[in-house]
């Protein structure tokens, strides 16, 4: 399997749990669990003080396990808890899983939008979205693409009136900037500028607008705007192992091998909160980055075996 079809596939996994997760990613330590918002500080909506909590354990610390154990006592009415789970079971594969909580991200927007009109709008279209991918994974591309096109346009029309609602929210352009961001590297003739203006100048948190600014700049081959955007996200951030592994990927693009084994090394070092299947990536790009510094070869796979079978889960 070549290194650019395991990097493609861990983005798209990586996306799909990033449009899940940036529906409310922020961690401003001033917010009261009675607000439990983590985007505004005007006009906060109520997210639920265990919904954040956990989310606050994956986005800032990057600790699935944590934020796992967390959800299972998160609040029953808040589409985000849902969103976090299937997000997860997505990561794991557990697509049962996945596929039941896609569905209450949705029905539970559907009750939300009667009282809460912008975040109820943004999560039926991220519920939809998750129902989406869990067809893709679970029916694979042929037989799933119609239905998949059809979700989108659903997806796209709820933003499009949560947008109506409200243009400038923090929380909305940062999922519209992480999925605008995905078609454009995903898709022949998109353009990324939008995305990325969208990320640069409406979306919040700023450490989370900043990684996804950085996974576009990576993308699109420049790496030096890559590296100034990671930089700023893990000054705020700077616990959380996959943006230290999204700096070693940054870094290997700019031809800085030493150096981004370093952060390759940091990542894994916190490999026992993170999942199979990131921390086995991670160890195989360490181990294809090492090839081409040393010009040995080495068995990756073998090497990513072993880094999960020590992981600790």
């Amino acid at each position: 399997m070549s290194f650019t079809f395991r990097a493609k596939s861990l983005r798209w996994r990586q996306v799909t749990a990033a449009v899940a997760g940036t529906l409310t990613l922020t961690l401003t330590s001033w917010i009261a669990p009675a607000q439990a918002d983590p985007f505004r500080s005007q006009n906060p909506r109520q997210v639920g003080a265990k919904t954040e909590e956990a989310f606050r354990a994956l986005f800032e610390q990057g600790n699935y396990q944590q934020a796992a154990q967390l959800l299972q006592n998160a609040e029953t009415n808040e589409p985000l808890g849902y969103a976090l789970k299937a997000s997860l079971s997505y990561v794991d594969g557990n697509w049962n899983a996945m596929g039941d909580n896609a569905r209450l991200t949705r029905e539970s927007a559907e009750r939300l939008v009667q009282t809460d009109p912008l975040r109820g709008n943004i999560y039926i279209a991220a519920g939809l979205f998750l129902e989406g991918a869990h067809s893709l994974s679970t029916q694979g591309t042929v037989r799933a693409t119609p239905e998949v096109l059809g979700k989108l346009q659903q997806v796209f029309r709820h933003l499009n009136q949560a947008e109506r609602i409200a243009p400038n929210d923090p929380e909305l352009n940062l999922l519209k900037g992480y999925m605008d961001l995905m078609l454009a590297v995903n898709l022949p003739f998109a353009n990324p500028q939008q995305a990325i203006d969208r990320l640069e100048n409406y979306a919040g948190p700023e450490y989370l607008a900043q990684r996804g600014l950085a996974i576009a700049y990576r993308d699109l081959d420049r790496p030096a705007e890559a590296l100034t955007a990671v930089n700023t996200a893990l000054q705020q951030t700077p616990n959380n192992p996959e943006l230290l592994y999204l700096k070693a990927q940054i870094l290997r693009k700019q031809g800085n091998g030493d150096e981004s084994l370093r952060f390759f090394r940091q990542a894994l070092a916190k490999k026992a909160q993170l999942p199979r299947t990131i921390v086995r990536q991670i160890a195989w790009e360490q181990c294809r980055t090492t090839i081409d510094i040393q010009g040995r070869q080495r068995d990756c796979s073998e090497v990513a075996d072993r880094a999960i079978q020590t992981n600790g889960q």
